[in-house]
């Protein structure tokens, strides 16, 4: 990655919208108070009485812009599905009321902007496709937190063509699934521009015909990237590939070096380069023809591919070839640095030629160094203040993205962006360095990047949660909409209370009608300690109070529940006494259990029956100096309290995933963040060892990312005769409660016969029940 000294590494692209697409904005209007979305709205102008999305609510296509809106239609429908657990339908015509009408039309709006109107039903006007989805995007937001919406029209659109992401997976490989919940989780939130950083020192992340012998052993297959495509462009997000060149080969070079062919750069004391390509071999140069031409038609919802282009030589003496090539081949007066340039207008020919953009990191790029400049239609991404200035680099003629380290680079052992500086102080035009432009609309964005310097230092569920905020905050920021509070710390509720894309595939605790729900405290300790840490069933998360008495953690389920169960999983700082309480409306509370003398940990509360749409915690005295800290507010209603017959019962498999500990075992130990996988191979089996025969007649699946998409549920008397008593050839993952079922045995078991990812099986938890 780019590095300074010891420090970190480099920054990544932006969107892959044209520049045409930063329209002039309509004139700004004042805004009366909007509903909660992220990015905010740019306007929202209130109306008289309300939308409620019910049972019966649809999708309605206008039958005018059927064949340019069914494909985003059925994509909103099945997130609608996912959040409202049905199927929510499809059709064309008129909407009734409850029903969302999608449309195109608007006027007076840049390409990605739309019109929200919110009556008696919902009506998303986009002025193109794009602005179209984004509106739908609004609407999934708000019916996250309610199925009421008060009435209002709202007009918005961003002020940066590209907002996203950047994923260095050459250092540390994200797996399909991890990649497409982040597509989901971007979109959700208007990003549209997806960066793979695919090569670097410890990877080549790509299958290749050409040059097998530098694929890594965790790669992508190219119908792997075909899916990962595929689902973006579903999602409105563009995917843009980065192969690093000519630094940051190790992989490229050392796959090559495997089969004879030696392309390292060695400087005049003989010391070779297990990073930078030697640019004066003839066969340097046409390994890196063939991996451009390979895989630039495979990302065909790109308009860019991004060469990298960072960190290569800074001693050009060193290198006397360098210096001969260059003026063998651009003059008597060239500079060894022109080889370099020479390097980079030539690939951008082949990338050209290809009908695309190309794009580089800004640190090699110097004036004066060479008799050579980079051809002015490379866009330039700013990741650090070497070199040129962003203002020069325009001047020169290229356009810039704001890939700044600070504060968008999320290191992997090291830096994290300053969300509160981004939120309160920092905008897309200030550039690292504290540099400025004369002309935004020569910066195309900015997106958060994940650098992967220390590979071991976490897991990518760990950077999944880890991300969450700044995505979010740099998704309001690029979007540049007024924001909605002032300070960062406010802005975390609002971040909470919008949460995720309902396809969203986390940790799930079967049952719990807290998970993902909005939550809400009387107080937080920091804003990285925020209420919804409570309740996004992730056990390495949580919410913290300050220090005082009393204090509560509030939920809404969304609708009225009966509740007879919760689990609170305490941090060190826990309550000693404290009270579950109900209400219908938030505002009049009823106790349901109280606590007395408590002693921290995880504490399941039984014996009780509550009702009402909103619970909380309410502590009246705290069991240490500090606040409440909970990790998990869990929340059930149990029908008939039935025992988990798998529960802590002996369980094995048919294989676990390579190199893992992803045991049969975690599969029922109880815990929503612990899991089994397996190999990546279809038939594979988890089975569990009951001790007795029961009747079954219930199993939960909690599907990891990694699901099954045929399988059946088998019992068995003896563990080796099977009778199949449920199966599909359907399933879609997250989690399955299988009921009705009519089976007994002593043992139990999922038989996968074919995986709905290019993944393994993947279970948190497999949950028997029965007499």
């Amino acid at each position: 990655m780019r590095s300074i000294g010891v420090l970190l590494a480099g920054a990544l692209t932006a969107l892959a919208l044209p520049l045409a697409a930063v329209a002039t904005a309509p004139p700004a209007v004042a805004a009366a108070p909007a509903p909660t979305t992220v990015p905010a709205l740019q306007q929202w102008t209130a109306g008289t009485g309300a939308f409620t999305f019910g049972a019966g609510s649809r999708v309605v296509v206008d039958p005018a812009y059927a064949a340019q809106l069914g494909g985003d239609a059925a994509t909103f429908a099945a997130d609608l599905s996912a959040l409202e657990g049905r199927t929510v339908s499809v059709v064309q015509g008129t909407p009734a009321a409850g029903d969302v009408e999608l449309t195109l039309g608007a006027t007076g709006l840049p390409a990605e902007g739309y019109r929200l109107t919110v009556g008696s039903s919902v009506v998303v006007s986009g002025a193109s496709t794009t602005g179209e989805f984004w509106g739908t995007r609004t609407v999934l937001q708000l019916l996250h937190q309610a199925p009421t919406v008060a009435a209002g029209t709202a007009r918005d659109w961003p002020v940066k063509a590209e907002r996203g992401l950047m994923i260095d997976t050459g250092r540390n490989f994200f797996p399909v699934a991890w990649v497409e919940n982040q597509i989901r989780d971007m979109a959700y939130l208007k990003m549209n521009y997806l960066h793979l950083h695919l090569s670097d020192t410890f990877g080549f992340r790509l299958e290749s015909s050409t040059h097998p012998e530098i694929t890594s052993a965790q790669h992508y297959s190219k119908q792997d990237i075909a899916a990962i495509v595929a689902l973006a462009d579903r999602y409105h997000v563009t995917v843009v590939p980065e192969i690093d060149m000519p630094g940051h080969m190790d992989a490229i070079l050392s796959g090559e070096l495997s089969v004879g062919k030696d392309y390292r750069l060695k400087d005049n004391k003989g010391n070779v380069s297990s990073s930078y390509i030697d640019l004066t071999i003839p066969g340097a140069r046409q390994l890196i023809s063939d991996l451009i031409h390979e895989y630039e038609p495979l990302f065909t919802n790109s308009a860019y591919w991004h060469l990298g282009a960072d960190e290569y030589v800074t001693d050009y003496a060193s290198y006397p070839q360098l210096l001969s090539y260059a003026r063998a081949n651009y003059g008597a007066n060239a500079t060894a640095k022109d080889t370099y340039y020479g390097f980079v207008n030539w690939a951008d020919s082949l990338v050209r030629a290809g009908g695309r953009t190309m794009r580089m990191w800004n640190d090699g790029i110097d004036a004066g160094d060479g008799t050579l400049t980079p051809n002015a239609d490379i866009v330039v991404e700013y990741w650090y203040d070497y070199g040129e200035t962003p203002q020069q680099l325009i001047d020169a003629g290229h356009t810039v993205a704001n890939e700044s380290w600070d504060p968008t680079y999320y290191v992997y052992g090291g830096a994290k962006p300053n969300t509160t500086w981004m939120y309160e102080t920092w905008n897309p035009d200030l550039f690292q360095g504290s540099n400025t432009i004369t002309d935004p609309s020569r910066n195309l964005g900015t997106l958060l990047h994940v650098w992967c310097d220390n590979p071991s230092a976490e897991t990518v569920d760990q950077t999944a949660a880890g991300i969450t905020y700044p995505l979010r905050d740099l998704a309001q920021m690029t979007w540049g909409s007024p924001k909605p509070v002032s300070t960062y710390a406010a802005f975390v509720p609002l971040m909470d209370a919008v949460g995720r894309n309902p396809l969203w595939a986390g940790p799930t605790i079967p049952g719990d009608l807290a998970q993902g729900r909005p939550a809400t405290a009387s107080s937080v300790e920091t804003p990285d300690f925020p209420a919804g840490n409570a309740t996004d069933g992730d056990t390495g998360t949580r919410w913290s109070s300050q220090y005082v008495d009393p204090t509560w953690l509030q939920v809404d389920l969304g609708s009225v529940q009966t509740v007879n169960r919760v689990v609170l999983a305490w941090e060190a700082a826990y309550g000693k006494n404290y009270q579950i309480q109900m209400s219908t409306d938030g505002s009049t509370w009823t106790t349901v259990y109280t606590r007395a003398n408590g002693t921290g940990g995880t504490e399941t509360l039984t014996g009780f029956t509550g009702t009402g749409r909103y619970i909380r915690m309410y502590g009246t005295a705290r069991g240490t100096q500090w606040g409440y800290s909970l990790y998990e507010f869990e929340v059930f209603h149990d029908q008939g309290q039935r025992p988990d017959l798998a529960l802590n019962r002996p369980a094995t498999a048919s294989s676990v995933e390579p190199n893992t500990a992803f045991t049969a075992a975690l599969a029922t130990d109880g815990d929503a963040a612990t899991r089994w996988s397996s190999a990546y191979a279809d038939p594979q089996w988890l089975q569990v060892d009951l001790g007795a025969v029961y009747a079954v007649d219930e199993v939960r699946l909690s599907w990891e990312a990694a699901y099954g998409k045929a399988f059946q549920i088998q019992t068995s008397a003896d563990g080796s005769t099977w009778t199949t008593i449920w199966s599909t050839t359907t399933g879609t993952g997250g989690t399955q409660d299988l009921t009705g079922l009519s089976g007994s045995g002593r043992y139990v078991r999922m038989y996968g016969t074919a995986r709905g990812t290019g993944y393994g099986y993947s279970l948190w938890s497999f949950q028997v029940y029965g007499t």
